[in-house]
């Protein structure tokens, strides 16, 4: 992944001297060594369940295609929902001309007009 040469290791283990001094060195390269460590144990695992995981779904494939059963439609997509998500969709045209007529029957000659966004006065003339 990162290549690290010899000389790439010396200049950080000088900048490391000279940043945290010599008491600080060890106990700082002891606990990134342990961090690093935990890291490479974390990853293991989770690949490990994974492949677990995908061996298992492989299994029920198998067996169910021995018994002969078809296999399940796909599932749809889940739909999900925001706050406000359906005022920004597109109004149906029917539900458009029924905005339109209920203005000119309120009696609405002119309608709204439209929203205009106008920075804050920052004091600055």
């Amino acid at each position: 992944m990162f290549e690290v040469g010899f000389w790439e290791l010396v200049l950080l283990f000088v900048l490391g001297l000279v940043v945290l001094g010599p008491e600080k060195l060890p106990r700082v390269a002891n606990q990134l060594g342990r961090y690093a460590g935990q890291a490479r144990r974390m990853a293991t695992t989770l690949t490990s369940q994974i492949r677990s995981e995908l061996e298992a779904e492989e299994q029920r494939i198998l067996a169910r295609e021995a018994r002969g059963e078809p296999a399940p439609a796909p599932a749809d997509p889940p739909r999900y929902s925001r706050p406000g998500l359906d005022e920004l969709r597109a109004a149906a045209p029917a539900a458009a001309a029924e905005d339109t007529r209920s203005h000119a029957d309120a009696g609405a000659d002119d309608p709204a007009p439209p929203f205009r966004h106008e920075p804050p006065a920052t004091g600055q003339s």
